[in-house]
């Protein structure tokens, strides 16, 4: 969700029901070497507290003053990612790969509580393979590798390493990790519509969900699930309530980031757009909108 899931997204998710928003992943890194660029990334609005930050790394010694920082900086939770499977994280020895290590997990988690007294939570894969071949290490290993120490919620996404975003999520191993943590377990993986919350809800008997890339042009949808859970069905939004919150997305993005932000904002104004008719047409303007009238003329 890097690159998405900026301020302006988040208070789009919060304003249609979500309960807990995360930061985009930051580097332990670099809020230890203190780069601009990074603490950039800690800006939030108090519309979307509470707001939990994401703190990606593989060196155990910067994240105790990286927690520090965010806590500083009025976060409401800190979340440590040992789930991502991207190329620029993980073949950096970074987010799902630390799980070949869990001595070196467990240092980082430690230096986290040793640095904040905010809540601290972590995110997981189901498995991944070991670097040999030989078996594989697990959520459940995680968790027992951790049990001593006070991690308050775990996210689990349901998919293997090796199979990333592809298949269905392993609702058994979430399940399984219910019974091991006695914190919070939420489910995450593959939750593009309600009926699918519905069934990991079931399935994997956790105690709440984390929405990513079902997000998507889609930020109504923690509302759409709400209601499933709730009442057994949902309302889709007409072309008219999705215009509005483009809208309402661009002029979020405006003030968090000036003229940059209605760039950034091109993908999302994209998404929102698909499976509509004449989106083809569309799309190909709203990739060159530069400010809010820009997509105001286009909408018309």
């Amino acid at each position: 969700m890097a690159g998405v899931t900026d301020s302006a997204f988040r208070q789009m998710c919060k304003g249609y029901g979500a309960d807990v928003v995360y930061t985009e992943m930051v580097s332990a890194d670099g809020l230890y070497y203190d780069s601009k660029k990074t603490l950039e990334l800690l800006r939030f609005s108090k519309n979307e507290k509470p707001v939990v930050v994401q703190l990606f790394g593989k060196h155990p010694e910067k994240f105790t003053k990286a927690a520090g920082v965010c806590e500083k900086a009025g976060f409401d939770g800190i979340d440590i990612n040992f789930g991502c499977p991207a190329k620029k994280v993980a073949g950096h020895g970074g987010g799902v790969t630390l799980m070949r290590d869990l001595n070196k997990c467990r240092e980082i988690v430690e230096a986290v509580l040793a640095g904040t007294k905010l809540p601290v939570s972590v995110k997981l894969r189901s498995s991944i393979n070991k670097l040999d071949g030989k078996g594989k290490v697990t959520a459940l290993n995680f968790i027992k590798k951790m049990k001593d120490l006070s991690i308050t919620a775990i996210m689990i996404h349901g998919r293997t390493y090796e199979q990333p975003f592809a298949g269905e999520p392993d609702f058994k191993m979430i399940k399984k990790a219910k019974t091991l943590f006695g914190g919070v377990v939420l489910g995450n993986g593959g939750i593009d519509n309600p009926e699918k919350t519905k069934e990991m809800m079931d399935k994997a008997g956790c105690d709440g969900l984390g929405l990513a890339r079902g997000l998507y042009g889609k930020p109504w949808l923690f509302r759409q699930c709400k209601d499933y859970l709730k009442n057994g069905k949902y309302n889709e939004l007409e072309f008219e309530d999705v215009k509005k919150t483009m809208i309402d997305h661009a002029k979020l993005a405006l003030k968090s980031k000036g003229d940059h932000g209605i760039v950034e904002l091109r993908k999302h104004l994209c998404w929102y757009i698909s499976g509509f008719s004449g989106a083809k047409e569309l799309r190909s303007k709203l990739v060159r909108v530069e400010n809010v009238k820009d997509i105001k003329d286009i909408l018309k």
